[in-house]
């Protein structure tokens, strides 16, 4: 049901030999007259002081590739990175989701390795009117509840009612502190982004201290939300079972979670257009990068069927619990795919990928079968 077409490179470093340039958690869009945009983070390392998200765009159905660069250039006072992820709105408009990190001292990450805390960040939103070839300023959101930071890992769905949802967690601050507990949620406009009053809890890990990473979101039809999360705990180290949850009123409430049969970091859903669900992600119980093809039966998640993609010949695919969350996190080599649909029952999935000591960002092209 799953066949594997071709591969290529989106972006590498095309001077290794002269500087550092790794690349991270690519989002994928298709326009309307079929060209391709990608955008990606590029640092000098995967917590570096220069990281910011870049741009590239295909005009041959994603097999050769563009570089544009900086996707925007944030112009504050204060020393900072930033990641975005970009997705295209039903008028057209494309929209970068994401968050503006401060780096007050040049001397640490973004994160604490002792607390799995964050640095202080601002969750901002741009807006292209032009296929990504410009971008607003960023806007500042205010969230409706207290981080202290948000954790920046998916674009922002559209509903077929208009309304925006911004999936993100909450994220320790940096000395551990969870005001808001272990929420994974999705922030909720209803003026196309202008303010975000309301949201939805999707996984609340606050009782068992489980963290539900990387959510992923999509509408399956009318107003009904499905999500799913990697489940971490981190007192263990360990990985727990890909949870899913549905919400039937649009993402302001969700049904207790199920599970999905699989065992996934960083899993991403596509909906296909006869009604399945694709899934491609980062496999906890077998190395590389998997698909997945499974349906809802009502609210039963249903799997039909599966394929290595990426990275099975390596030993694990990380997080495996022998140092501190926050230390494997950082040491990860593959991961965070992004799908769109393309003509012929195609699907092109982007992804990053550690290859001859260079981070790089791949696509790979499948072909589903009824």
């Amino acid at each position: 049901m799953i066949e594997c077409l071709s591969t290529g490179l989106v972006y590498r470093n095309p001077k290794t030999y002269l500087r550092s340039r790794q690349a991270f958690h690519p989002s994928l869009v298709r326009l309307e007259d079929g060209e391709l945009v990608c955008t990606f983070d590029v640092g000098e390392a995967v917590e570096s002081l220069d990281y910011r998200t870049y741009l590239s765009r295909s005009s041959d159905g994603g097999r050769t590739w563009a570089f544009q660069g900086p996707l925007f250039e944030d112009r504050v006072d204060r020393r900072t990175s930033s990641s975005v992820r970009v997705s295209r709105m039903s008028d057209g408009t494309l929209i970068a989701f994401g968050g503006r990190s401060y780096r007050d001292d040049p001397e640490e990450g973004v994160t604490n390795k002792a607390t799995l805390g964050y640095v202080p960040m601002d969750l901002i939103l741009l807006r292209s009117s032009d296929g990504g070839r410009t971008w607003d300023s960023p806007e500042v959101i205010d969230p409706p509840l207290v981080g202290p930071a948000f954790e920046i890992c998916h674009s922002v769905v559209e509903l077929p009612d208009g309304r925006w949802l911004a999936p993100t967690s909450t994220w320790r601050g940096w000395d551990g502190e969870r005001p808001s507990g272990e929420k994974t949620l999705v922030l909720i406009s209803e003026d196309r982004g202008r303010t975000w009053p309301r949201y939805g809890v999707c996984f609340d890990g606050s009782a068992s201290g489980v963290i539900h990473w990387e959510v992923s979101v999509i509408s399956p039809g009318g107003n009904r939300v499905l999500a799913v999360a990697w489940a971490h705990d981190p007192q263990s180290g360990k990985n727990l079972p890909t949870p899913y949850a549905l919400s039937e009123d649009g993402g302001l409430t969700f049904a207790p979670p199920g599970l999905t049969g699989l065992r996934g970091q960083t899993c991403k859903m596509l909906s296909l257009d006869d009604g399945r669900t694709l899934c491609a992600y980062r496999r906890d119980d077998r190395p590389g990068l998997w698909a997945n093809l499974s349906r809802l039966e009502g609210d039963a998640w249903v799997n039909e069927a599966e394929l290595p993609l990426w990275g099975a010949h390596l030993g694990s695919s990380g997080m495996t619990g022998q140092a501190a969350s926050a230390e494997e996190l950082s040491s990860l080599k593959f991961g965070y795919p992004s799908m769109v649909r393309m003509p012929d029952r195609e699907v092109l999935i982007v992804f990053w990928c550690l290859e001859d000591g260079t981070t790089n960002i791949r696509w790979l092209r499948l072909k589903i079968e009824g």
